[in-house]
Formats: structure tokens, C-alpha cells, sequence
């Protein structure tokens, strides 16, 4: 996934954001609605999320340096971690308790009655286009894999982040559509607590969503079994090497993926024999997969019923060669 791709997604949902939130600023002094001041906290927490996606990218590009010997792309999971502590604490949580109060003590709109309607109408159209750049940007990279599908396996979190959250504004903003509409013909203040409160627990899940992708992807997360299986490849078609007894793999960054195996060799092999057939292993394994950056090749002798070590992520540890 191109982190082109991921800015220009990230900076049509900043502009949208900022635009939509000074706008539902103003709805709610104007007319003093509950669901409004959910949305616009709600639009405030998804232009500082998106600022912070933006910075997250910027530290990730630092070189490495001897204290961070794989580099600094990790930071942009970090980010897209505070994200979504920063989406439930101030969006979710902060909706949750204005739903109690306005439940609670509740007050119809009085002034300016239609103005979040028109707001909200507004705010729609212009997360519409947010959402639509982040589909568009997205579509470059997700192929014929499933939405569910591509925010579980994007090693990137910018465009998962911003799918998510232009999805949830869009519901969030038909919420509190629903809420203001309702209060308004009904002249009950409750509703639009009850808008608020689906705002609320709806940025919360979320949140959870988000937190938990990116939890994994910062725990490290290996080659995908597709990826895997062009290492293999790669590994089994040249010359001098007999078999991958086990091999690891780590996503270091959204782009930058370590590769460490134990091959089998030749017991017949010279020195300089084996490292030009590494060298030749590790030029085959970048061509077919060029995140694989960082490649450690530790050569060996087989040794029948061996067993690869816990968390092998090699298919068929003793398959037989695929070349002659």
C-alpha cells in the first residue's frame, strides 16, 4: 500500500473535518442541541486523529539509527494506536455522557430550530466526499479482497483509519440527523439525547475495532500466507538450496518486512559456494516481494526428522526441493 495513497486520504478527511466541525460548532451555540455538540467534539477528535496519522507518517520515514537498528516504521502503528484511544476517549465517551445529561434534563430546541438540520445535511455531503476519496485510494491496493477482509489484513493503518472513521461519521451524522429531526417535530428533548447516545456507542465500537488491529499490527505481524509462499518459491529456485528448514518473517513497518530462515545446503558445498548462492536466494526473494528488506540467511545441514521451532511460518518445513 502506497503511503502517497494513505496522505491524500488522510488530508481530504483533515480539510473535510475541519470544515464540518466549525460549521456544527456554530449549529449547536445557535440552537443548544445535545446531538450537535456530540458531532462537533466528534469532527474536532477526527481532524486531531488525522493530524496525528499525518505526524506518524512523517517520524516513520526517520533513518534508523544505532539505537533503532530496523528504522522508526513502527510509529505509524503507534499513531494509529492513539487514534483510537483519542476516538473513544474524547469522541465515544465524551457522546455517552451528553446522551445522560440531555436524557436526563431533557430541553427542545427552541431557536434556530432548522439550522442543524441544514448543517447536518451539509455535513453529510462533505463526508460523502471524504469517504469517497478514502474507497477510491483504498480500491489501488485492496484488489478483490473484502472490505472486512482489508482493514483486518492492511499492514498500513492510514486508509483503514480513515475508511473507519468517515464510515462512522456518515452513521454518526444520520444519528443525529435522526435525533434533531424528531426532537424538532415532537417537541421532546429526549430524542436528541437518544441521538446522541447512538453517536456515542457507535464511536466507542469503533474504537475497539481500531485498537485491536493496530494492537496486533504493533505486537508484529508476519508475511501474509501468500507472501510467505513467494518467499518459498523464491528460496527453492535457484541452485544450493536443498530445502527452508524453518523460516520467521516481521513486518518492521507498513513497507518493510524482515525475512529470517535456516536453509538446508549441500553437505559437499564450499564457503564461497554457499554465500553466493545466499546472495543469489536474497536477490530472487526481493524481486518477488520488494518489502522484504531485510533478509538474514543462516545456512545448515539438514537433518531428517528435525522439528522447525514454534512459530515456523513455513508451509512444509521438510518438503522435498522444487528444483533439480
Amino acid at each position: 500500500m502506497s503511503a502517497g495513497g494513505g496522505t491524500r486520504a488522510i488530508v481530504a478527511a483533515l480539510a473535510a473535518n475541519l470544515g464540518i466541525a466549525a460549521t456544527k460548532f456554530v449549529a449547536w451555540l445557535l440552537t443548544g442541541s445535545s446531538s450537535m455538540l456530540a458531532e462537533s467534539i466528534h469532527s474536532v477528535a477526527d481532524s486531531g486523529n488525522q493530524a496525528l496519522l499525518l505526524i506518524g507518517g512523517k517520524r516513520a520515514q526517520r533513518k534508523a539509527t544505532p539505537e533503532h537498528p530496523f528504522g522508526y516504521g513502527r510509529d505509524r502503528y503507534i499513531y494509529a494506536f492513539i487514534v483510537s484511544i483519542v476516538l473513544f476517549s474524547v469522541g465515544g465517551l465524551f457522546a455517552l455522557y451528553e446522551a445522560y445529561h440531555k436524557i436526563q434534563h431533557p430541553e427542545a430546541i427552541e431557536s434556530w430550530q432548522w439550522v442543524p438540520v441544514v448543517v447536518l445535511v451539509i455535513a453529510i455531503g462533505l463526508e460523502g466526499y471524504s469517504f469517497r476519496t478514502a474507497i477510491h485510494e483504498s480500491n489501488h491496493t485492496r484488489g478483490k479482497t473484502s472490505w472486512v477482509q482489508f482493514i483486518r489484513r492492511a499492514k498500513a493503518p492510514e486508509l483503514p483509519v480513515v475508511l473507519l472513521e468517515d464510515a462512522g461519521a456518515l452513521i454518526g451524522l444520520v444519528f443525529a440527523l435522526f435525533g434533531v429531526v424528531l426532537t424538532l417535530i415532537t417537541d421532546n428533548g429526549v430524542w436528541d439525547g437518544v441521538g446522541t447516545a447512538a453517536i456515542g456507542l457507535l464511536l466507542v465500537t469503533i474504537a475497539v475495532i481500531l485498537a485491536a488491529e493496530t494492537k496486533s499490527l504493533l505486537l508484529g505481524e508476519g508475511a501474509t500466507p501468500e507472501d510467505v509462499r513467494k518467499i518459498e518459491q523464491a528460496f527453492l529456485a535457484g541452485e544450493g538450496v536443498e530445502r527452508i528448514i524453518h523460516m520467521k518473517t516481521l513486518y518492521l513497518g507498513p513497507e518493510e518486512l524482515l525475512v529470517a530462515a535456516k536453509i538446508a545446503v549441500p553437505r559437499s558445498e564450499r564457503a564461497d559456494e554457499i554465500a553466493a548462492h545466499i546472495n543469489e536466494a536474497e536477490a530472487r526473494i526481493r524481486a518477488a516481494l520488494p518489502i522484504a528488506r531485510v533478509i538474514y540467511i543462516e545456512p545448515d545441514i539438514y537433518h531428517p526428522g528435525s522439528a522447525p521451532p514454534a512459530g515456523a511460518q513455513t508451509a512444509d518445513a521438510a518438503a522435498p526441493t522444487a528444483h533439480a
